[in-house]
């Protein structure tokens, strides 16, 4: 069984109502309109969809972030393992 690395800071995703959620473990926004937020969190990027997302709050200091609008969607993607990815670039460098 692959054992998992616990990240560094905890993340947490709240949503209440569909309209106000709470997040934390945020180390970069990469993106944020009315419509698409993209996260860099402590488990990976976040994509978060609706309408009319406005943020109330952000301090990357403390990784937390709140916003409200309508949440349609959200989608994790992991972060990719660092050592894999080096795996990758040696092999198409000399393979």
């Amino acid at each position: 069984m692959e054992e998992r690395t616990v990240p560094a800071k905890p993340h947490r995703f709240t949503l209440t109502n569909r309209k106000i959620a709470t997040i934390t473990g945020v180390s970069d926004v990469r993106s944020f309109d009315e419509t698409q937020a993209v996260l860099e969190t402590s488990y990976g990027l976040l994509t978060i969809k609706g309408r009319g997302l406005h943020v109330k709050r952000l301090t990357l200091e403390q990784g937390e972030m709140d916003f409200e609008g309508h949440v349609d969607s959200f989608v994790y993607v992991n972060a990719p393992d660092r050592a894999e990815e080096r795996k990758n670039l040696m092999a198409r460098l000399f393979g």
